[in-house]
C-alpha cells in the first residue's frame, strides 16, 4: 500500500511544465560517490570486513567467471540486479522518492492547487525532459532529515565497491526498483555507474506530442508497470529478457526478484541486506513500516540466500566516512 500511495503522489506532482526551471546544476555540485579502485592494495571490497559474507561474495564471482570451471557463466549471462531503497542507499525514515513527492506536493499546494487540483492537473501531464530537470534540481539541494546530507551522499560504500567489482568481472549491473524509472535515471549513472538503459522501475505511460519546440513525450496519469514485489520479475523479463544470476535486495518486497533469480538452473545467488546498525545508519526488519524484512529472514537459509549483516560485515557504511 505504501508503494501504491507513493505512485499516486508521483502522478499528482507530475503536472504543469515548470517553464521557469533552469537546467539542473546538480551534476557539478553534488559530490559523486565513487567505488574503490584497484589502488586499494588489490582488495576489491575494502569496506567489507573479512568474514564469511565477504568470502562468499568473492567466491561466487570467482566461480562464475573462472573459465573451464563447473560453475562458469558466459559473459552474456552475467546479469546482476539490485534493488535501490535500502539496498544501495538509505530508505529511512522514508525513501528519497517519497521525500521528493512530499516536497513537490507542498510546493504545488503553496502555489494554490489543492489535492483535487493536483489530480486534475496531472491529466495534462509533464514532459519527460521537464520532469528530469525537476528531479535534478531537487536531488542537488534536498537533504536527509537526520544526516543533513544530500541523498546521493547516503549511498552504501560497500555496495558501490561491489557494483564496481562485478562490472570489472564482466557483469552487467541493473537497477530494479519500485521507484519510478524516470526519477532514478536522472542520477543513477552519476551515483552508481548504472546507465539509464539498465534502470528498471515503476513506469507511467507516455504520450508522444508535437510541442512548440519540437516533439515531446508527455507523462500520463496511469501506471504501466508497478515494479515492486512480483512486478520486479515482470520488469526484468520485459526489459532484460534474461534471468539474472545474482540479485540483491533488502526487504520482503524483493523476494519475488530473488526467487525468480535463484529458482532456475545454473550457478546463482540471492542476497539480502539486513539493517542492523542503529548507530551508523538504522536497525529494522520485521516490524518496519518501510523496508519490512520478515519472510526473507525466515526463508533465507531454505533458499541458500546470503544475508549481509550491516553492523558486522561493513567497516564503512557511507562514502563520507572514508575521508
Amino acid at each position: 500500500m505504501l508503494r501504491t500511495a507513493i505512485i499516486f503522489a508521483l502522478v499528482a506532482f507530475g503536472c504543469g511544465d515548470p517553464t521557469n526551471s533552469q537546467s539542473s546544476g546538480w551534476l557539478a555540485s553534488a559530490a559523486p560517490a565513487r567505488a574503490a579502485s584497484d589502488s586499494t592494495g588489490g582488495d576489491p571490497l575494502p569496506s567489507w570486513n573479512d568474514g564469511a559474507t565477504k568470502r562468499a561474495l568473492v567466491d561466487f564471482v570467482d566461480r562464475a567467471t573462472r573459465e573451464g570451471g563447473s560453475d562458469f557463466v558466459p559473459l552474456e549471462a552475467r546479469i546482476a540486479v539490485f534493488d535501490n531503497d535500502g539496498t544501495l542507499w538509505t530508505e529511512q525514515p522514508f525513501p528519497p522518492e517519497v521525500a521528493f513527492a512530499l516536497d513537490r506536493m507542498k510546493q504545488t499546494s503553496l502555489a494554490g492547487a489543492g489535492s483535487a487540483g493536483l489530480l486534475a492537473s496531472a491529466e495534462a501531464g509533464m514532459s519527460t525532459d521537464a520532469f528530469a530537470r525537476l528531479v535534478g534540481d531537487w536531488i542537488a539541494t534536498a537533504t536527509h532529515p537526520r544526516f543533513k546530507r544530500h541523498y546521493t551522499e547516503l549511498v552504501y560504500q560497500p555496495m558501490l565497491e561491489l557494483l564496481a567489482y562485478l562490472r570489472a568481472r564482466g557483469f552487467k549491473t541493473y537497477l530494479v526498483s519500485g521507484d519510478e524509472t524516470d526519477f532514478m535515471r536522472v542520477w543513477a549513472e552519476r551515483t552508481y555507474g548504472i546507465v539509464p538503459e539498465q534502470v528498471i522501475g515503476t513506469r507511467l505511460t507516455l504520450r508522444y506530442e508535437e510541442g512548440s519546440d519540437g516533439p515531446i513525450l508527455v507523462r500520463q496519469p496511469r501506471v504501466e508497470l508497478m515494479d515492486d514485489k512480483a512486478g520486479k520479475a515482470v520488469g526484468i523479463e520485459e526489459m532484460i529478457g534474461r534471468r539474472p544470476i545474482v540479485a540483491f535486495g533488502n526487504s520482503d518486497g524483493d523476494l519475488a526478484m530473488l526467487e525468480w533469480t535463484t529458482s532456475a538452473p545454473r550457478f546463482r545467488l540471492g542476497v539480502l541486506v539486513h539493517h542492523t546498525d542503529a548507530i551508523r545508519e538504522y536497525a529494522y526488519d520485521r516490524d518496519a513500516l518501510v523496508g519490512r524484512l520478515a519472510r526473507g529472514l525466515d526463508e533465507a537459509a531454505q533458499h541458500h540466500w546470503l544475508v549481509i549483516d550491516m553492523k558486522r560485515d561493513w567497516n564503512v557504511v557511507f562514502p563520507f566516512e572514508r575521508r
